[in-house]
């Protein structure tokens, strides 16, 4: 059996209701565009729909019944020729002999069966949670992919299905708080343990091993910056004032032509529009901005007179608590913000079942300690900190995972989105895109300077 990273056992039923489900949800997302368009346009941030698909098979193939259980008997003909991420370049991935859409459903689905046929009863062994988990999550991770591809690509927003229930609709969406969240947070400072430790389910590579930094005090904002405040900094000239932007975001915003973000136009007098999928509506004033690149967001912050947190001071805000006196940081650390229990649609805004953000001001039952709201779900929040591994790091099982990315000036993100499922995102979670990136789901929140 294969060498994993120490990982608490977890119940074999839990692990195969997480590898059906997400499943289930790449189907969801991706069923509609395949019977559109297998291969779809050739661009550098999205990949073919059918490749995908295959890709995902694959990844549970390789790891778990070759790597884990040692049977290549259920891998697809040339399957590391087809679906390797790691040896395949990106444009290469449209001129491959791929196999049908059938025989690629047919593939994914002989593969989840194998896999669900090797758990046992009761708890699974050590080596088949880290496995299942991570092959979980990895398909976790491509069907956010999957939403942000239909906004880029102008698709119709993907039937999901029912929501859990007990789940708010969009109807009752519309009940919740709503509106601005505006002020500051003062954090006192202190030394904090960056990263996750083994009392965590699942860590990614790139989250071990924590290490001890020294955080300063510090002011972070209660909300990420909304729509309204991003418009303020366009109406204001933003796009054109060349002191604002870096040189490289400055080339950056040259190359793109861009004066607004890039699913933003103006509308009906003169009033701000966004696209939402394949539909053009009123810009939400309150809502977090989304779709904006590292550099758009370094440039809004030298226009406000703000800056964007480092990635210990994010994460201080949303997993620390105040001393009794608030003079200093308690001991200790929380899994979300609201504390250690699992996250609902009441807490925050994960899993995709709302297709979309809400106000900055909703769900302020999952603050952290300090009064920071919605640090997990919404958007994404990129931070000042370029990836790198921490000291000590070591590549695991998925050694691609992290360590191939840390010289290639990427940023670290924090928080996850509304498209981000619950059991992938935590306090330490750790995502890394490269600063021109604004078609994923991101946003920011800033620190006074």
């Amino acid at each position: 059996m294969i060498q994993t990273p120490s990982t608490p056992p977890q119940p074999a039923d839990a692990l195969a209701a997480m590898l059906t489900d997400a499943r289930e949800r790449s189907l969801a997302l991706m069923r509609d565009i395949l019977e559109a368009r297998e291969l779809g346009p050739r661009l550098a941030i999205v990949n073919p729909p059918l490749w995908e698909l295959g890709h995902l098979g694959y990844f549970h193939d390789h790891f778990a019944l070759r790597g884990l259980y040692g049977l290549p008997d259920y891998r697809l003909a040339d399957a590391d020729r087809l679906f390797d991420s790691s040896s395949i370049a990106h444009d290469d991935r449209w001129s491959l002999p791929l196999p049908s859409r059938e025989e690629t459903l047919d593939y994914l689905s002989r593969v989840q069966q194998a896999m669900l046929e090797r758990l046992p009863d009761g708890d699974s062994s050590a080596a088949q949670s880290y496995v299942y988990q991570l092959t979980t999550l990895h398909e976790d991770m491509h069907g956010e992919a999957f939403l942000y591809t239909r906004q880029t690509l102008g698709d119709p927003p993907p039937a999901l299905g029912t929501p859990p229930r007990g789940y708010p609709t969009t109807a009752s969406a519309a009940e919740l708080p709503a509106g601005a969240l505006p002020g500051d947070v003062d954090i006192p400072g202190g030394r904090h343990l960056l990263g996750s430790d083994e009392t965590q389910p699942f860590r990614f590579d790139n989250e071990k091993p924590p290490m001890e930094v020294e955080v300063t005090p510090f002011s972070i904002a209660r909300a990420p910056v909304t729509n309204a405040d991003f418009a303020a900094f366009v109406d204001d000239g933003g796009y054109r004032r060349r002191e604002l932007w870096s040189e490289a975001g400055w080339q950056w915003r040259q190359q793109q032509d861009l004066q607004a973000p890039v699913y933003w136009r103006q509308g009906a007098n003169r009033g701000w529009e966004e696209r939402a999928f394949d539909q053009w509506l009123p810009l939400p004033p309150h809502q977090p901005v989304v779709h904006v690149s590292w550099y758009e967001a370094e440039a809004w912050c030298r226009w406000a007179g703000r800056r964007l947190p480092s990635e210990a001071e994010w994460e201080v805000a949303a997993s620390r608590e105040p001393s009794s006196d608030g003079r200093s940081l308690a001991p200790g650390k929380r899994r979300h913000p609201w504390g250690d229990t699992p996250p609902d649609a009441g807490l925050a805004n994960l899993d995709g079942w709302r297709l979309g953000r809400l106000d900055v001001a909703a769900l302020p039952d999952g603050d952290s300690a300090f009064g920071c709201r919605q640090m997990l779900g919404n958007v994404w929040e990129w931070t000042a900190s370029p990836f790198g591994p921490f000291p000590g790091f070591r590549p695991e099982l998925y050694r691609d995972y992290s360590a191939p990315w840390f010289q290639e000036g990427r940023y670290v993100l924090r928080g996850g989105a509304w498209a981000t499922r619950a059991r992938l995102i935590h306090n330490g979670y750790r995502n890394f895109f490269t600063p021109d990136r604004n078609d994923i789901l991101a946003g920011f929140r800033t620190c006074a300077l």
